[in-house]
């Protein structure tokens, strides 16, 4: 055997050998020979020619970037500091290879100019309120934004927002004043339904007088009980006359009883 033969299988087998690579499930490997697209390769083992092919890996799950504390203007001229969080994946790794140098930091430019855009369009009271629709119109931006990238942009949430200590104060007084509102509605309703049904007690004891005074002695026992006192009540004629003639009639019935009991 020749025995330059044996440093040359050598050399093939090295060769051979260090041109295998692994890509995980969660991977992608974009191959380049001599700085021109190859293809894509992955998951799981390939082989690549050394020297003449090369690779960049790419990460194919979910990303979760976070924009802290971006000021920006709402609709009605209120600073306003938005953290943003965003959720993001690539879905082309040739796009987002030669297409964009930095996915990352042009997913979160992006997402600050579209922030900017998206909350200069409505006024504060939407941003406090309605975060979940500002978040969606903010992915729908940014997805059209990156889509040329290969990054499909699947959620963006406003985490927090902050607003002046003037305005919290104002917005404060505001809650109060309506709460206060409020309070003096359920007041009113009450003395109205209140006064509806004095009404209507009154119209019956128009149609009953002896009902008035039936309801005036109720009231004169109520006062007796709670106050020990003495009360002089001016009553009427007519109810001490017909007070006297049930005492009498009720005298007559009672004799009659005891008589007919003998």
């Amino acid at each position: 055997m020749n025995p330059l033969l044996i440093p040359v299988a050598i050399l093939v087998v090295v060769f051979i050998i260090a041109g295998f690579r692994i890509a995980n499930q969660y991977q992608r490997a974009v191959v380049f020979r001599l700085g021109r697209l190859l293809g894509v390769r992955g998951p799981g083992l390939y082989w690549i020619i050394p020297l003449i092919e090369w690779q960049r890996m790419v990460d194919i799950r979910t990303i979760t970037t976070s924009v802290d504390k971006q000021e920006t203007i709402t609709k009605d001229n209120v600073p306003v500091k938005v953290t943003v969080v965003i959720w993001y994946s690539v879905t082309d790794p040739e796009r987002s290879v030669i297409e964009v140098v930095d996915v990352a930091g042009s997913v979160v430019q992006v997402a600050l100019t579209s922030m900017r855009n998206v909350i200069g369009r409505h006024t504060l009271d939407d941003v406090l309120k309605e975060q979940e629709r500002l978040g969606t119109d903010m992915r729908k931006v940014i997805d059209t934004a990156t889509e040329p990238w290969g990054v499909k942009v699947t959620r963006v949430e406003m985490r927090n927002v902050e607003i002046p200590e003037s305005m919290q104060r104002a917005m404060a007084q505001e809650a109060e004043a309506l709460r206060e509102k409020r309070a003096r509605i359920i007041k009113a309703e009450a003395e109205l339904e209140a006064a509806m049904k004095l009404r209507e007690a009154a119209k019956l004891i128009m149609e009953n007088p002896a009902g008035l005074e039936l309801r005036r002695m109720q009231m004169i026992t109520e006062v007796g009980a709670e106050q020990n006192t003495t009360t002089i009540i001016m009553m009427p004629s007519e109810f001490v006359s017909m007070a006297r003639g049930i005492a009498d009639w009720t005298g007559k019935l009672s004799g009659q009883a005891a008589r007919n009991g003998e």
